[in-house]
């Protein structure tokens, strides 16, 4: 086997343990590769690239997959932490709320003003997207 051919199959290994293992440290360590070896490879190699990101990417639906499993778990083992993260994260009516209440003083906001911050509490997700809208106040 020459080196190109080593290097290709070293690669290949590379992929392989990333969709165990989703974190390019650890996989590196592993199968005794540099970290920089990994980034420069990246760089040299598109096809390297894109199955790194594939792998990178199912690596990481699994571990999504057994975390959830665990979690799961401990629900079912009565276990109050969990339940409040479940619920906080998957029930609307659960969920952390941010109220934003501010007053303005004899002024008004523009309509490209009312815009930018229905648009910035919109990025923020503290404003949803639907039904939404921006009010004046004046205090009197």
């Amino acid at each position: 086997m020459n080196a190109d051919q080593k290097r290709q199959q070293q690669k290949q290994s590379l992929c392989d343990q990333l969709q165990k293992t989703p974190i390019v440290q650890l996989a590196c360590e592993k199968l005794g590769i540099g970290r920089a070896t990994f980034y420069r490879w990246r760089k040299e190699d598109e096809e390297f690239a894109r199955n790194a990101d594939e792998s990178l990417c199912e690596g990481v639906k699994l571990m999504n997959d057994m975390a959830e499993s665990q979690l799961l778990s401990a629900i079912k083992n009565q276990n109050m932490t969990a339940i409040i993260f479940w619920l906080k994260n998957r029930h609307r009516s659960y969920a952390q709320r941010v109220e934003v209440t501010a007053k303005l003083e004899d002024k008004e906001l523009s309509e490209e003003q009312r815009e930018m911050v229905q648009k910035a509490l919109t990025l923020g997700g503290l404003f949803p997207i639907t039904n939404t809208h921006i009010t004046n106040t004046h205090k009197k």
